[in-house]
């Protein structure tokens, strides 16, 4: 089987309750947690998705929750369904003339698709990265505000400013950028654009953030920024990232599900799965035998 090197993800200062060698050293979920800890929040669960585009279906009855403070993995080979699904779960599908979804979305206990949701309100709550930056022929400034003025959540120039130093510093783009605020965005590099959208999508306050394959287009350093700062953000938001990278979603996520051909094959703590993989087809996939 491909060695995949995880990084161990045992909360600081918890003990180790099982002797090395067992199930637990694979897994830290397994191990016995300390009896105060609080249950993960729920704040994704998708239940009985079949969509449609048209009279083709491309997902089936598909079925995956999101925890609270934690990065779920969606990985399968192209054409799966896996981007599909993530926007699904801000209704991003439904630009596309024909569209269709049955089933349910629950965003914190509150289905989604119930007649008279606030769609605006939605996107707000569940943020969106998409594969490739999108900075508007703004200056860096403008561009972090913009989901503040458009939303009516302009604050006073003062405030606003605040705003955009406090998303910026999120990303870890203030000490590049604090002496060109005015300055195009355009003008940054691949990967600063990249952090410049997260930082927009940040200045909203939003719960959720969708990541569709958001370093994809980034060369190696990019990528390793953009990854650390998806684990930094997970401190306080639930992230649901769509990635072809295996070693990606062995970096950085919590959970994986794995999709193959619009159909959920597996679901699990990352770690257990990419260790000691349930399904032969997710076998198959995360050794390279095809994918």
């Amino acid at each position: 089987m491909l060695e995949l090197r995880l990084p161990k993800k045992t909360p600081p200062g918890a003990e180790q309750a099982d002797p090395p060698g067992t199930a637990a050293e694979l897994d830290p979920s397994l191990a016995a947690p300390a009896e105060d800890a609080p249950p993960a929040r729920e704040v994704v669960r998708a239940h009985g998705i079949n969509f449609f585009y048209g009279q083709h279906q491309v997902l089936f009855n598909v079925e995956v929750t999101a925890y609270e403070r934690e990065i779920l993995a969606l990985i399968g080979p192209s054409g799966c369904g896996k981007s599909t699904f993530l926007r699904t779960l801000n209704r991003m599908n439904d630009t596309i003339p024909g569209a269709r979804l049955e089933g349910e979305v629950l965003i914190t206990g509150q289905n989604i698709y119930a007649p008279g949701t606030d769609v605006i309100g939605l996107r707000r709550r569940v943020g969106m990265i998409f594969q490739r930056s999108n900075p508007f022929p703004f200056s860096i400034a403008e561009n972090v505000a913009y989901g503040l003025k458009v939303n009516g959540l302009a604050k006073k120039k003062g405030e606003q400013a605040d705003v955009v130093e406090r998303c910026l510093r999120a990303t870890g783009l203030w000490d590049e950028v604090k002496d060109r605020l005015n300055k195009p965005a355009l003008a940054l590099s691949g990967g600063q654009q990249q952090r410049l959208c997260i930082a927009r999508a940040l200045a909203i306050e939003p719960e959720i953030l969708l990541m569709d394959e958001p370093a994809s287009a980034l060369d190696p350093i990019a990528t390793g920024r953009i990854e650390e700062l998806a684990l930094e953000l997970k401190e306080k938001y639930t992230i649901v990232i769509v990635t072809h990278n295996l070693q990606q979603a062995a970096r950085i996520s919590d959970r994986t599900s794995f999709f193959l051909m619009g159909r959920l094959v597996e679901s699990g703590r990352t770690q257990a799965m990419f260790t000691n993989p349930q399904r032969k087809e997710t076998e198959d996939y995360i050794t390279g035998r095809f994918g």
